[in-house]
């Protein structure tokens, strides 16, 4: 029988619901870290892959173990985790800092490149109690998870099927007050994730409640009926690659240059020991 599947990218995997086996040594690196985080107190929230399995079921490989906290907290880690042999990197200070041991890692989240969501003591609040490697800690709640998740929209990595299979495994049973409160203004990217849930499961469509369908999409009819040409392009924030002609040849406005100027506090780290580096999601 002819193989129709397409050729998989380098690197990425079929979603299974089968647990995948951690080298010793990686292994060893993500318990040492949770362990080091909770003698210090430091608030965080596992999210990733094990938050992703917790919720929907699905596993995945995972070269990293994605920690989320606030920009405040992330630079307190980096001192714990540094003063206990860890090399320690800032890759960017608008969110993302990195912990390595034996050729392995962890991130440290505060939000997203973009800079238009980040990460506060409420994503704390709401995670779930839970075990990783056997060291107790919170894991991103199934919202917070979802809402980090809805700027990941670049040619090189979407997580759309992530979001839909967030609120297909969870039956739509989430806080979408949260959901629309953290998103804000930028509805429309909720909205999109919708839509492909939709397509996707358009038996399960009423695993999102009838009100928040009626509330988007009532707003959109809106916005289209009477379009605003002062609005301001938004692209940059989708991907600043793919529309980097616009900003850079069209003249359109950089609004992602402002939101990332704009975000305060950042991740900082008061140390020679730590390099700057650059990095995307």
């Amino acid at each position: 029988m002819p193989n129709n599947h397409r050729q998989l990218p380098e690197g990425s995997s079929l979603t299974s619901a089968t647990p995948q086996r951690l080298p010793k040594k990686q292994k060893a690196l993500f318990r040492d870290v949770l362990v080091l985080l909770n003698e210090k107190g430091i608030p965080f929230a596992v999210s990733g892959a094990v938050a992703l399995q917790k919720h929907t079921g699905i596993c995945r490989d995972t070269k990293d173990l994605d920690i989320f906290l606030s920009a405040e907290d992330a630079s307190a880690a980096l001192a714990c985790l540094m003063k206990n042999g860890f090399e320690c990197e800032i890759c960017d200070p608008v969110w993302l800092a990195k912990a390595h041991r034996d050729n392995y890692f962890v991130d440290l989240i505060a939000g997203m490149s973009n800079a238009v969501i980040t990460v506060d003591a409420s994503w704390i609040k709401h995670s779930h109690p839970g075990r990783v490697f056997g060291v107790p800690v919170r894991l991103l709640a199934p919202e917070e998870l979802l809402i980090s998740k809805l700027f990941v929209t670049r040619r090189e990595r979407f997580d759309g099927a992530d979001i839909a299979h967030i609120i297909y495994a969870t039956r739509g049973k989430l806080d979408w007050g949260r959901i629309l409160g953290q998103v804000g203004e930028h509805w429309e990217i909720l909205l999109w994730s919708l839509i492909l849930y939709r397509y996707v499961y358009p038996g399960n469509s009423d695993y999102v409640p009838a009100n928040i369908w009626q509330d988007l999409i009532g707003r959109l009819v809106k916005a289209t009926s009477n379009p605003d040409p002062q609005q301001e392009f938004r692209g940059s924030l989708i991907d600043d690659c793919m529309f980097a002609i616009d900003v850079q040849e069209w003249g359109l406005q950089d609004i992602l240059s402002r939101y990332r100027a704009g975000r305060t506090p950042t991740i900082t780290m008061p140390s020679e020991r730590v390099r700057l580096g650059s990095s995307r999601e």
